[in-house]
């Protein structure tokens, strides 16, 4: 089950916290929520996942297509952070530490 919280609302940011699993048809269910709070462009949407408890493929490559758009993804939980990692991430990471 998921749940979808408005937790700040401004005319310039809004910031909605994101409960339980993002899977099957939570997926579109948060899709909605995100396009219906960021239809405005002045409007800067940000993500609550600290209590994402999974996130199935469908629900990553969401995630991820909304930080692409510009969507902040705040206070991810350890599990979380790595799922939503990028292969360009990870080789820059590996290659600063050599």
């Amino acid at each position: 089950m998921l749940r979808v919280t408005v937790v700040e609302s401004s005319r310039s940011a809004v910031t909605l916290r994101v409960e339980g699993r993002i899977t099957g048809s939570s997926v579109e269910e948060l899709r909605r929520a995100c396009d219906v709070h960021s239809g405005a462009e002045e409007v800067r949407l940000s993500l609550e996942l600290a209590d994402v408890s999974y996130a199935d493929a469908a629900g990553l490559v969401l995630l991820k297509e909304l930080r692409n758009r510009g969507v902040g993804l705040m206070r991810t939980n350890p599990f979380m952070a790595e799922q939503l990692k990028d292969g360009h991430h990870q080789a820059m990471a590996s290659s600063e530490e050599i």
